[in-house]
């Protein structure tokens, strides 16, 4: 097979759909269906199902798909190893980056980096953090940028910085007058947190275990992103927890808004990088690690 077919292959068990596999390759339609096609005429096997409202994998596309991946990946490698092999710091980074972390960091990182690197441009991606690691294993993203905890067969991943937690009030709010709050008068108010499957909302709730207990988090009004529940903590809709980046951002041109930090010790994350182990190029994660360490999020603290 060859590496196009291979694409292709790749394409359609990811879509599962033939007019968006064959956008995604930049061929027609029936381009892409003639290709597999033949590809299946001469191995001799059926790689997909095919209806009129569905495609989906054969046991053995399954397993082809699975390898294809792994081959292309391999190919990548290849191309990356001749363009880079005179300088890791040449030639595009494929970073990804949670959404809590994405707005506060990637301000100060790219001119940073650019600084470090600048024939090293960088291509973007926000998402949750299991889908950050998907793209990660399958080579479609070359490092990330989450927060522990974190730990994937095959990739490594190294500490940049701790950030702690802040409670984010509307500027009347009771709490306001005190300089520091427990975690257990947090489970107490109206807390607004992000959805489910954001890990930072997890992290809030681990940081707050009265929430579980009291019931707290039945009763969570819930944000799509920290940017909406800045805005509802605003209007009076309640109070919330937030990293001190976002916090720190805020505080510039936000006057509904208080911050304060938690009574001691303080509920935090710590934020790693984390790429492939076998991803060809390590002088660019350091360069990457040095460039946020230059300019890294306001109020967090380097990791050693």
């Amino acid at each position: 097979m060859t590496l196009t077919e291979l694409r292709y292959i790749v394409m359609l068990a990811r879509e599962r759909h033939f007019g968006r596999a064959a956008e995604k390759c930049h061929v027609s339609q029936p381009t892409l269906s003639v290709a597999l096609k033949k590809v299946e005429q001469r191995h001799g096997v059926i790689l997909f199902e095919r209806s009129s409202s569905d495609v989906r994998l054969t046991p053995i596309g399954e397993k082809i798909a699975r390898q294809a991946e792994k081959v292309l990946e391999e190919a990548d490698r290849l191309t990356e190893l001749a363009v880079q092999g005179k300088d890791p710091l040449v030639g595009s980074l494929r970073l990804g980056v949670i959404y809590t972390i994405a707005p506060y960091l990637l301000p100060r990182l790219i001119p940073a980096l650019h600084s470090r690197a600048p024939l090293m441009p960088m291509y973007l991606h926000e998402n949750f953090t299991v889908s950050l690691a998907e793209q990660l294993r399958r080579g479609d993203l070359d490092v990330i940028i989450v927060a522990l905890p974190f730990s994937e067969p095959g990739i490594v991943s190294y500490p940049v910085y701790d950030e702690a937690f802040c409670v984010v009030l509307p500027t009347e709010h009771p709490l306001a007058a005190q300089s520091a709050i427990p975690p257990n008068q947090v489970a107490a108010e109206n807390l607004l947190l992000l959805g489910k499957g954001n890990c930072f909302r997890d992290q809030v709730v681990q940081a707050c275990p009265h929430l579980s207990e009291t019931g707290g988090l039945e009763g969570a009004i819930e944000g799509s992103s920290l940017e909406t529940v800045r805005h509802m903590v605003a209007s009076g809709a309640g109070i919330s927890v937030a990293p001190v980046s976002a916090a720190k951002s805020w505080a510039q041109n936000e006057p509904p808004l208080q911050f304060r930090p938690f009574t001691d010790p303080a509920p935090f994350r710590r934020v790693v990088i984390a790429w492939r182990a076998t991803f060809p190029r390590p002088k660019a994660i350091d360069a990457l690690r040095a460039a946020i360490l230059d300019a890294p999020p306001a109020g967090v603290s380097a990791v050693p």
